[in-house]
């Protein structure tokens, strides 16, 4: 049995802990971390607090003196332990509470924090490329709110499932300006000429922790990785492309359409990753 924080209680994961007047619900108010727990350490934690925060502040929220970095940290560990986890997928949701349009009862954040144990293997550089396809029956908005992990997700979600009913892995999401954003759950990066490009935050995609951690340190590692609006014809005609996300660390894309892509390179950033930070990027 699995089971949940809902404010601080924990219940079964199938208890019913929402009403019907949830603005959560109605109107998608809230937002969301995915965080890697590695034998009960939070990784890259501060990173993960830091965008929480800043997405809380962009939606209005108001910060009770209980709810704090510290205090959600321990309500995670304390979910960790009864679901029995060590190696986790820790989701954290945060949301408003009941309420209309304009009159929400509260602007103080409530909270959701599931665990599940994490796939095995999942520190290695997947030996089979991914299968990706591009989504185009939605756009993703290039607003204020458009690097945060929100709840209107739906052009991710339609993503995903397009991507299964085409068998593929993933499926890349376009902004409103018709350029690549990012992949339904995670960034992408293409390489061309040993250079890495990533969708920059004005052209919508998620600002991800893991994507700020290569920005940040694989200049130091010899990779030269700059930001960039990113067309399909530019992914389609790239040597390599890869995603990231805090789970999975680094996917190597063998496959978008018809083009394919090559991993020589994909592969020395890993290792490279591997030998300076092992705590993150450990293998197996």
């Amino acid at each position: 049995m699995n089971y949940f924080n809902y404010n601080g209680n924990l219940f079964e994961e199938h208890a019913p802990v929402i009403g019907a007047n949830s603005r959560a619900l109605r109107y998608g108010d809230g937002l969301f971390e995915t965080i890697k727990c590695l034998d009960g350490s939070l990784l890259l934690e501060q990173e993960h607090f830091a965008r929480l925060w800043k997405g809380m502040k962009k939606m209005y929220f108001e910060f009770p003196p209980n709810f704090t970095p510290d205090k959600l940290k321990e309500e995670i560990t304390k979910t960790l332990h009864k679901n029995k986890h060590s190696d986790a997928r820790i989701r954290m949701a945060v949301f408003r509470g009941e309420g209309g349009m304009f009159d929400p009862k509260s602007h103080a954040p409530e909270y959701i924090i599931q665990s599940w144990p994490l796939p095995p293997r999942i520190e290695m550089l997947n030996s089979s490329g991914l299968i990706l396809c591009i989504y185009k029956a939605a756009r993703k908005a290039c607003d204020h709110f458009c690097n945060i992990k929100h709840n209107n997700y739906l052009p991710y979600c339609m993503a995903a499932l397009y991507a299964k009913e085409n068998q593929c892995a993933d499926a890349l999401v376009l902004n409103d300006k018709g350029r690549i954003a990012d992949s339904s759950i995670a960034n992408i990066y293409l390489i061309k000429n040993s250079k890495i490009y990533t969708p920059a935050l004005p052209e919508g995609c998620i600002e991800g922790v893991m994507r700020n951690f290569l920005l940040k340190n694989l200049p130091g590692l010899g990779f030269t990785i700059e930001e960039a609006e990113i067309t399909e014809e530019m992914i389609l005609q790239a040597d390599e492309v890869f995603l990231s996300n805090s789970i999975f660390n680094i996917r190597w894309v063998s496959q978008i359409d018809h083009q394919h892509y090559s991993n020589a390179i994909v592969i020395k950033i890993v290792d490279a990753l591997h030998r300076a930070y092992p705590k993150i990027f450990h293998k197996d």
